[in-house]
């Protein structure tokens, strides 16, 4: 595999640029107690196990946070980063559900205030950055998803998915169901 420069990679081409991409996670923590492919893959594993017969979920859940590996330091525009790159080559579902990942954490803290105290601290730093609560317009919007359902499972794994040593499959796991997706898409 050859490395994309981050700041050139505005949609991802093949297969092997995702993993490109999420090999390049590791080198970010984002201020977690676990690196950035970790979180990604604990994400996508709990997803595997949650929804089994949903692989653009579990995809969904394994790219969730690839933009901010793509632009880094820009938790605000991170999840619309992600979405842009995979929508091309993985569809249009599994871009709409990575745009929608931060929206569904401003949701269930707008809805629960409970759910707050689910959130990592770094997480609570980007939830004020990403616009807080939910303002009614907004609410109606997401409420407008259809595949809102989907997109608060795959909040709920986020948030649980930040536990250091956790067992999971690795990247190479993910190859045949990324490229079973990939090519319709392509």
């Amino acid at each position: 595999m050859t490395a994309v420069p981050r700041s050139s990679l505005t949609a991802f081409r093949s297969v092997d640029e995702v993993f490109d991409a999420l090999e390049a996670s590791a080198a970010e923590g984002d201020d977690e107690r676990v690196d950035l492919r970790s979180h990604q893959l604990q994400c996508a594993a709990i997803l595997e196990r949650v929804a089994p017969n949903d692989p653009e979920l579990q995809v969904a859940g394994l790219l969730h946070d690839v933009g901010t590996v793509l632009a880094p330091g820009r938790p605000e525009t991170h999840a619309r980063t992600g979405a842009d790159a995979v929508a091309g080559l993985l569809g249009a579902r599994v871009a709409g559900l990575v745009a929608h990942h931060d929206q569904a954490k401003r949701y269930l803290v707008t809805i629960d205030p409970r759910y707050r105290h689910r959130l990592s601290p770094r997480s609570l730093e980007t939830l004020r950055l990403q616009g807080g609560l939910l303002d009614p317009e907004e609410r109606a919007a997401l409420l407008d998803y259809p595949d809102l359902d989907a997109c608060l499972t795959l909040r709920r794994a986020d948030d649980a998915a930040k536990a250091p040593g956790a067992r999971v499959p690795g990247l190479g796991y993910w190859r045949r169901t990324l490229e079973a997706l990939a090519r319709p898409a392509a």
